[in-house]
């Protein structure tokens, strides 16, 4: 399938790209998040990480394409802009510069498509450096002096509906997947659930980037074109010729029992069906970084990763990058990993299909940033939802879960409810 560009295609640059990047002193003990003026879902971007990353806002150019060639035809879209640019930078760190905020849908066919978003402004800090970037194509950008804002508007009253599925619905689709990979069919298949949300004012993205932040610090918290979530998996970051890659696979819900949860997180790392799930995804990012690389690490044994409403065995895998591969590219290659996918791909990617009964949309697809020099750093849009474009009171939100021979129905749906947990209580927190 060749990719096509939308309506969006216009607002590709008919004119250079013109950048400045100054540092910033913000006033002490102001949050990043705190600078995002009020903007619409999809002109509202955020990357940030205990503090640290970038946000974003207006919308200098942006394209969106379809397609299974849809990386490819970002990427070279993203070379033209980047490479015809003009730029100031004062600050010469990743991030700085032109910069590009990216969504891409998790299937070549889907309807959603695959978009890049270059900011009017972008604000990053890295430690105590900041900095601030402001992108034009209609001359020299004016300067801007970010400042915190206080018109954040909650929600107010939330529903919540089944989506494609009902949760008993849902449960027989794991069990007929069990019941495939017991067969010899594949391996592993992660299955996704939806949920309907209905809020009575419409949705300020700020909103939940803040509560998300407040709760699960150690996740990147990630808004993109109307996609908002906080991703604990790092799909794959590039910087400076280093590579790093974070696998998720495996999980069990927290109680809030500090001793419990500990006996728990033991139980995990001992799972031999957790274990066997973790394998396959640690196994198809090594294999898809490899080619890439002229050496890698990749630890023998995951360690559990705490989170506040799971844990997650993981691993980080690491290696030197022996070409120019943007970290876009990286993360095409690695896309769909087993992680979110299952193995074999194309058996998993087709036993998706047929049970899911639903365009997972952005979902589970890679999501991040990446500046004119190819780094970046691009997570899997976990933990996450999406606005609808033409109603801002409605969204999606998403969840799922890495079946494979030993997995129990009952318990992949209390699991894929637990994974639903920090967007569903972003939703409905009170305001302070």
């Amino acid at each position: 399938m060749t990719s096509l560009p939308t309506s969006d295609q216009d607002l590709a640059p008919h004119a250079p790209l013109v950048t400045r990047t100054v540092a910033l002193s913000p006033a002490g003990g102001t949050a990043l998040l705190e600078l995002l003026p009020a903007t619409s879902p999809r002109d509202t971007t955020s990357w940030v990480r205990r503090g640290d990353g970038l946000v974003g806002w207006g919308r200098a150019a942006s394209v969106t394409v379809h397609g299974s060639d849809r990386f490819a035809v970002l990427e070279a879209w993203w070379r033209s802009v980047a490479g015809a640019a003009v730029v100031r930078d004062e600050v010469d760190l990743p991030g700085t510069g032109p910069v590009a905020f990216g969504s891409i849908a998790y299937a070549a066919d889907s309807p959603s498509g695959a978009t890049l978003v270059v900011p009017a402004v972008v604000v990053g800090r890295r430690g105590d450096q900041w900095w601030v970037t402001t992108m034009s194509t209609d001359g020299v950008p004016p300067g801007v002096d970010p400042q915190a804002c206080s018109d954040v508007g909650a929600p107010g009253d939330v529903t919540f509906a089944d989506g494609s599925l009902s949760p008993t619905e849902w449960a027989g689709a794991v069990a007929e997947a069990v019941s495939r990979i017991q067969a010899g069919d594949l391996d592993k298949v992660v299955l996704a659930r939806d949920l309907d949300v209905r809020t009575a004012a419409p949705i300020d993205v700020r909103w939940l980037l803040a509560r998300l932040a407040e709760t699960y610090g150690s996740t990147w918290v990630f808004a993109v074109d109307g996609l908002v979530g906080a991703t604990p998996e790092m799909l794959v970051r590039r910087e400076k010729g280093l590579v790093t890659s974070r696998v998720l696979a495996g999980t069990i819900r927290r109680t809030g029992d500090d001793d419990h949860d500990l006996a728990l997180a033991a139980s995990l790392a001992r799972s031999s069906k957790d274990l066997e799930e973790h394998e396959y995804a640690v196994r198809s990012v090594a294999d898809a970084l490899a080619p890439h690389c002229s050496s890698m690490n990749v630890p023998e044994a995951p360690f559990v990763l705490h989170l506040s409403n799971v844990m997650h065995l993981a691993t980080d895998v690491a290696g030197v990058l022996t070409d120019e591969t943007t970290s876009l590219s990286l993360a095409a290659a690695l896309h769909p990993s087993a992680a979110v996918c299952g193995t074999p791909r194309a058996d998993a990617d087709a036993l998706i299909t047929e049970l899911e009964h639903m365009d997972r949309g952005r979902y589970a697809g890679p999501v991040g940033w990446m500046d004119a020099r190819g780094d970046g750093e691009w997570g899997i849009a976990l933990r996450s939802g999406a606005i609808d474009p033409d109603d801002p009171q409605r969204m999606s939100l998403y969840a799922g879960c890495g079946i494979v021979a030993g997995s129990v129905p009952e318990s992949e749906v209390a699991e894929s409810d637990a994974k639903l947990i920090p967007m569903r209580d972003a939703l409905t927190a009170q305001p302070r």
